[in-house]
Formats: C-alpha cells, structure tokens, sequence
C-alpha cells in the first residue's frame, strides 16, 4: 500500500504545483495573462498529471482488494514486478490521455478576445475560445476524459463492495480495519470524482460554478488524498500514537 502511497503523494505535489504558484500570482497581479506556449504547457501538464493520480488511485483500490479478498495470495499477486507494472501502466495511461488532450486543442483555431474564464488552462475553456465548429472535439474530451474518470470511479465504488460482501462473516477487527478503507475509497470518490464527473460527463460548455468544482479535483483532493489514506490505516494511528 505505502508503495502505491509514495507515488501518489508524489502526483498529488507536482499537479498541486501545476496550478497554484499560477493562481496565487494571479490573485496578486492586477493583469492576469498567460502565454500561449506557457497555456498548452500548463495544459499537458496538468492532463498529465491528473491522468497519473486517477490511474494509481485505481491502482491502490486494486491492492486493496487483493489484500482484504485474497489475503493468502497477496505477496505473490502483489509482487514488486507486478507493483512495478501498474505505475508503469499509470504513467503510460496518464502520458496517453494528456496527449489526446493536447492534440485537440493545439490545433484550435483561436479568435480574439482571448479570455479564459477560469484559473488555469484546461480544454473546454479553450473550446470556448476557437473559431470553428467543435461539437466532435468536445465529444472526444468527453469520451477521453469522462469516460476515465467514470471507469475509475466504477473500479473504486466496485472494489469496496467487494471488499464489504468479503468480510460480512469475519470478526469485527478484520470487518472495522475493511470498513476503514472502504471509507477512504469513499471520501476520495466523493472530494476528487465527484466534481471531475459533474465537469466532463456533460457536454463540453463552460459555467461559472466550473471554477468551484475545480477546486476540488486541482487543489482540495490532492492535499488531502494522502492524509486520507494513510490517517484511515490503523498501523500509522498506532505509529503517531507512540510518537506522541
């Protein structure tokens, strides 16, 4: 698990730092501006990232459920090699969605006035932007994106009914250390997934409220994942408890 944790607290600082160094310049800057290389790069980015921090978060939900569901299993299923597999796989899958991403929009024709109603450079804002018809580029960001982060949160939501109809006749410690991931799984879905499926799993338009939900997914969640995960394991209460 603190394998998957590692690099999933290491996705969580670098797409953090895609976003905010920018917003907090322009929350003091009186003129906002970005540039356009600046714009596709922060785009890529960010796309990149976030594909990554889905990805292992599909990968923890996996570990988990080998641990909880097939426990005799699970140093052989869940080897290194194997562990080495699913990150590379994350990256790969993360690199692929970022490129799909980029490809749409690089190409967009652009008119004036080039301003984009939100905080950082993202795909519908910038479909808001273009000079040509982009109802079939708005589907494919719709099929890339939401089609992920729905497939995501399916994998999640399935791997904690798993683990739940796993235990129903095990001791109460074994069903309280389950529950505990389950509600990780949970609160994860609910701060990251969330507002990520209000936002793509519609179609490509951009509103007011986006800037909120964005929050959640670019700022909010990524703080608090590896809190989540690991406050909710009873090895790391147990080790703060004797370091205090």
């Amino acid at each position: 698990m603190y394998f998957f944790l590692n690099y999933l607290s290491l996705s969580d600082l670098c797409y953090t730092s895609t976003v905010v160094p920018k917003l907090i310049t322009d929350l003091l800057a009186e003129r906002k501006t970005i540039s356009y290389s600046s714009c596709m790069t922060q785009l890529f980015i960010l796309q990149f990232l976030g594909g990554i921090e889905i990805f292992v978060l599909t990968g923890v939900a996996y570990d988990r459920y080998v641990a909880v569901c097939r426990p005799l299993h699970y140093t052989v299923t869940m080897s290194r090699q194997r562990c080495n597999a699913v990150i590379t796989a994350c990256y790969t899958g993360g690199f692929m969605h970022s490129a799909s991403q980029f490809l749409l929009t690089i190409f967009l024709p652009l008119c004036g006035p080039h301003e984009i109603d939100h905080y950082f450079c993202d795909v519908y804002p910038l479909l808001k932007l273009a000079c040509a018809d982009t109802y079939r580029i708005g589907l494919l960001a719709i099929v890339d994106s939401g089609l992920v982060a729905l497939v995501t949160f399916v994998i999640l939501m399935g791997s904690c009914f798993l683990m739940l109809h796993t235990i129903r006749g095990c001791p109460a410690e074994s069903r309280a250390k389950a529950l505990s991931t389950c509600s990780s799984h949970v609160t994860v879905v609910g701060l990251f997934f969330g507002p990520v499926l209000l936002i793509y799993m519609r179609p490509a338009e951009t509103f007011p409220e986006d800037k909120a939900f964005a929050l959640f997914y670019t700022i909010i969640a990524p703080m608090f994942n590896p809190l989540i995960y690991t406050l909710r394991n009873l090895e790391m209460k147990n080790a703060v408890r004797k370091m205090l």
